[in-house]
Formats: C-alpha cells, sequence, structure tokens
C-alpha cells in the first residue's frame, strides 16, 4: 500500500475556498513570524507505546496519515490579492528518533514531558508541509514514547485524537498487510464548503441575530497587562503547569450533577466570579472554544474546527455561587444552540474585542478540556495511551496569538491538571500566579459552599 494509492485523484486541488476559522486567522497575518502561521503556533500530544516499534512502519504509516487528511498538507495562501487553501499532493512527515535506553524507568515520565516541551518550543511555520512532524523515543524493546507536533492552523485538540488512531490503524495495515480499520470521512475542504453554502441560512441569520442583540454593549472582560504593548518586547509565550487537588475540585462534580450542568459550566462560573472580584464588574464576558463540529461527518476529520466563543453573563443580584452556576449554565446552552464561527460573531459585535486590543490591557480565554484522558487502546501488537497528566512549566513554548489562556482538564484521580500559557512580554508570571491563587480562593470559598452570600 503507498501514499498514492490513499490518496484521491481529486486531492491536488486548487484555490480551494477558505473556512471562516482560516479566515479569522488571516485577519490577524501581518506576514512575519509572530503570526498564526508562524513557526511557534503549534500544538503537541504525547503517548506512551507498549510493545515493539518497527521504526520504518511507523515512518511509512505517519505517510499514510497525511494521504488521508489533506488539511495535514494544505498551504493557506494570502497574498494581499487572494485567499485560498491549496492542497498539495501527500508527503512523508519529519520523524526522530530518540534512543533513551539510559533513562531510569522512574525517570521516564519526566523524559517525556522533556519531549513534549521540546516538541512545543520548535519552529514549524504553516508554510512548511506537511504540517506535522514526529518523535519517537525508545526506552527499551517494549516501551516508547510518540510525541505530534502539528501547526495549530491546520489542527485542533479533537484532531490529536485522531492522528494518533489512524497512525496505529495505518501501522498495523502495514505490518499485516491488511487494510486499515478507520471509518469513513468527509475532507476538511468539503466542511468550507458547507460553511460557505450555508452562510446565509434562515439557521445562520437567526444566529446571528441571537449575537447581535446577546452582545449589544458588551466587552470581553480585560486581563491588565503588567508592560505595555509600547515597549514592543519580542513576543515569547511561557506555560505554567500545576494541579489542583481534588478536596478543592470534587464539589465540582457534586454540583455539577445537582444543577444539571457539565463541570465546564460550574468552572466556568468560579471563573467569572474571580473576575468579578477582580474587576468589580458585574457584566463578565469570557471568550472560550466550542469543538466547531456538529455535522457527524466531519467527526473524523483531522483539520481546525474549533469556533472561539464569547460567553456573556450578568451577575448583578446573585446572592451566592448557586445562582452564578445556573446563569451561567443558561449562556452556555443559549450559545451553544447559536454557534457559529467567531468571524461572523464578530459582524454583529466589532467592539466586543475593543477592551483587550489595547496599550495596557489583553485577553484570557478559558477553557476546559472535555474527556481527553482516554482510555489505553489497543491495535494489534500496539498499545498505546495518552500522556496527559504534565506538570512540567516552560518559559517558551506554543505561540498564544493575544493575551493568555487557561486551561483546566478532570484526571482520572479527580484532581484537576491545569495549564497557563501567556505572552510573557506583556504578562509577568507573579501575576498570572496571583490569578491562580485567586481562582483557588473561589473553588474553596464558593463551589464546596454554593449557598453562601457571595
Amino acid at each position: 500500500m503507498s501514499i498514492s494509492e490513499i490518496a484521491h485523484p481529486s486531492d491536488q486541488a486548487d484555490r480551494v475556498p477558505l473556512s471562516f476559522n482560516q479566515e479569522f486567522l488571516c485577519n490577524f497575518d501581518d506576514g512575519t513570524d509572530n503570526g498564526p502561521f508562524g513557526s511557534a503556533y503549534n500544538i503537541v500530544t504525547g503517548w506512551r507505546l507498549s510493545g515493539a516499534v518497527d521504526v520504518e512502519t511507523l515512518r511509512a504509516a505517519l505517510g499514510d496519515l497525511v494521504a488521508r487528511h489533506e488539511t495535514l498538507r494544505t498551504l493557506i495562501v494570502n497574498n494581499g490579492e487572494e485567499r485560498y487553501q491549496r492542497i498539495d499532493p501527500p508527503s512523508v512527515p519529519e520523524l526522530t528518533v530518540l534512543d533513551l535506553r539510559d533513562v531510569a524507568p522512574e525517570d521516564r515520565e519526566r523524559r517525556v514531558e522533556q519531549m513534549l516541551c521540546d516538541g512545543e518550543a520548535a519552529k514549524h511555520t504553516a508554510r512548511e508541509l506537511p504540517l506535522i512532524r514526529a518523535v519517537l523515543g525508545q526506552f527499551d524493546d517494549t516501551d516508547s514514547a510518540l510525541v505530534f507536533s502539528a501547526h495549530h492552523s491546520a489542527v485542533d485538540e479533537w484532531s490529536l485524537q485522531l492522528i494518533m488512531r489512524d497512525v496505529a490503524a495505518f501501522y498495523i495495515a502495514r505490518k499485516t498487510g491488511q487494510e486499515p480499520d478507520l471509518p469513513e470521512m468527509a475532507q476538511y475542504r468539503e466542511f468550507s464548503a458547507k460553511e460557505l453554502a450555508k452562510a446565509d441560512s434562515p439557521a445562520v441569520n437567526a444566529a446571528r441575530a441571537y449575537w447581535r442583540t446577546k452582545l449589544t454593549g458588551a466587552r470581553l472582560t480585560p486581563t491588565p497587562l503588567d508592560i505595555p504593548r509600547s515597549e514592543g518586547l519580542p513576543k515569547i509565550t511561557s506555560w505554567h503547569r500545576f494541579l489542583i487537588e481534588k478536596e478543592l475540585t470534587a464539589p465540582v462534580a457534586t454540583l455539577a450533577r445537582e444543577l444539571r450542568c457539565t463541570p465546564f459550566m460550574v468552572l466556568l462560573a468560579a471563573y467569572k466570579v474571580m473576575l468579578h472580584k477582580a474587576s468589580g464588574s458585574t457584566d463578565i464576558t469570557v471568550a472560550t472554544f466550542t469543538a466547531g463540529r456538529g455535522d457527524a461527518r466531519f467527526h473524523h476529520t483531522v483539520g481546525s474546527f474549533f469556533n472561539f466563543v464569547p460567553l456573556r453573563t450578568d451577575l448583578s443580584g446573585c446572592a451566592n455561587f448557586r445562582e452564578v452556576v445556573k446563569r451561567t449554565r443558561a449562556t452556555c446552552l443559549e450559545a451553544y444552540k447559536h454557534d457559529i464561527p467567531f468571524g461572523q460573531i464578530m459582524a454583529e459585535a466589532p467592539e466586543l474585542m475593543a477592551s483587550v486590543m489595547t496599550n495596557t490591557d489583553a485577553g484570557t480565554a478559558f477553557q476546559v478540556i472535555g474527556s481527553p484522558f482516554v482510555a489505553d487502546t489497543t491495535t494489534g501488537e500496539l498499545r498505546y495511551s495518552a500522556f496527559r497528566r504534565r506538570v512540567m512549566s516552560q518559559e517558551v513554548g506554543g505561540d498564544i496569538p493575544d493575551g493568555a489562556l487557561l486551561q483546566l482538564g478532570v484526571a482520572p484521580e479527580g484532581d484537576l491538571v491545569g495549564t497557563l500559557g501567556f505572552n510573557s512580554n506583556l504578562l509577568r508570571e507573579s501575576t498570572m500566579l496571583a490569578m491562580l491563587d485567586d481562582l483557588r480562593a473561589v473553588l474553596a470559598d464558593h463551589v464546596a459552599k454554593p449557598d453562601a452570600a457571595l
């Protein structure tokens, strides 16, 4: 089975229209390496592998992956006169193999973390196809770690799970001579075409009307900068990783069950209370992300589908945290019902981001990773499991376009695994750590005692 046999004849399409997500990224592209198509805007994932790994078979399987998913070999053209996707022929991505046999068993988890940090700090622009690279670290004949680094303009969090699943399927198929056991899928360009076709549909127009009303007078709640943008310091994104103990987070699940909502809604409510206490405002608007994959045809497609969504909640008159959660739940359900690309939302609320684009303020997006801790999976003789419990911070990592990003994930152990990325040329680490302390205080003072006065 060769790469050319997997790719379809129509794969080499020219001038494919951009998705709304890609159009949005182009609006921030200034042609320099600092933009969303620059060398630092990448995303990584790590996996522990059990079983012997044949390097050349793995390399070929990576080529099969690129052939299957067009977005990994798609160049976004933005030349000032026209914007479009250009899909290139399949090619085999770079695979680096590390001999880690000298790493003691008790140090292997930390070494995998270092591989992930190295992958995030590596440079890889959206103009270097294919848009994925891999590093295989071999501890012994049956214990390895596999790290993927992909450009974030082409890959989202959901896609990272698909990438490992598909590589494993292609690997086993090549080892056994059988066809890969993978579901049918639609290509990302089909998603772009669908978006354009329904851009003026009644459903989209109704959603735009909702956002126009919901966001009238709204501004994203800003994060004050420690260093003004006018200082012109070189852009650097740092990442602080941390754990929040299960004693603080166990009440999150309890309250979510009581109020028929998700842990995300409870944690978002806690974050909104923290912002209310810090700013004194009761009109809190926080940016988060949705998967953007409402159509099941694209559930198996690697691509950048996520939507940037502003969640506005009025906290005035809330006597306790329980009421904050109820209002936050209503905010989320309305937003999910009217989920459309952020570019369309911005057209209805053009002043929304004015508060976070000043010389002295930026924005902080909030995200809870939904069920990322996949169970161990066995494909043929290869067993793989996601490496998610990261606690190693790094001064230089994958890029955040502007401001900060707070991510939380509920671990199987019951605690929260957290990541706080921030532009360290604008925000100091001490400020970010103080924000986390404030969030911990809200979890301790209000989530476990939701009926206590705010």
